[in-house]
């Protein structure tokens, strides 16, 4: 099998997906507002993390495609900005589903978007790593790397929630929670991250070691 070919295919096929969903949900949200309201509402849109994410997700399946050569195309095929990207989109997906998914109910179109960037991205930017990813590359400290992402987007919602009272998850709204608590929260999410930060390293490893047995067989 070409494998080179397949992770063409599936690239394509899914950056597709995660673009087509990302520019859904967005028309959905600012359709029919004044241009103030869409101003307002685009900020909040893009503050999700789960819009982040899926940005991030549908950058890395793209960039190979445009040439893997480039610098840009070297970097989202680069075993540590891969295996990063899938660790955000996997936990935007366990966060969603055992956290924010009984808090809210999508129809229609909404549900296509939502079905989209919350369950089959996620997947398949977890199924390019796992396939189309070289493994055994990844360092534990790697994990901790990665954090800072979670790290600079906490502190741009405690901004923005400061400067304008909006918060884009119940978890982390400080008027309902306090400080302290929606400290505490983010901090245990973070450590959340680490986990599976750290789980994705091990998987990494261990398919590594795998792999090299294999070849020296």
């Amino acid at each position: 099998m070409d494998w080179s070919r397949a992770a063409l295919i599936w690239r394509g096929v899914f950056a597709v997906v995660g673009w087509a969903s990302v520019g859904l949900y967005y028309g959905l949200t600012i359709s029919g507002l004044t241009p103030a309201e869409t101003a307002t509402r685009t900020l909040h849109f893009f503050s999700f993390f789960t819009i982040q994410t899926n940005l991030l997700v549908a950058v890395a399946l793209t960039l190979p495609l445009i040439g893997v050569r480039t610098r840009p195309g070297r970097w989202a095929s680069s075993e540590g900005v891969r295996a990063g990207v899938t660790m955000y989109a996997v936990v935007v997906g366990l966060v969603y589903h055992f956290l924010l998914h009984a808090t809210w109910n999508p129809q229609g179109l909404y549900q296509v978007a939502n079905i989209g960037l919350h369950y089959v991205m996620p997947v398949a930017i977890l199924i390019d790593w796992l396939v189309f990813t070289p493994n055994g590359r990844l360092r534990w400290i790697d994990a901790g790397k990665w954090l800072a992402f979670p790290l600079i987007y906490s502190g741009w919602l405690l901004l923005l929630g400061a400067v304008s009272g909006w918060y884009p998850y119940w978890f982390i709204d400080v008027a309902e929670l306090g400080l302290g608590r929606t400290l505490l929260n983010l901090c245990g999410l973070l450590a959340f991250f680490g986990v599976v930060g750290l789980t994705v390293v091990a998987i990494d490893r261990t398919l590594g070691r795998r792999d090299r047995t294999a070849a020296s067989a």
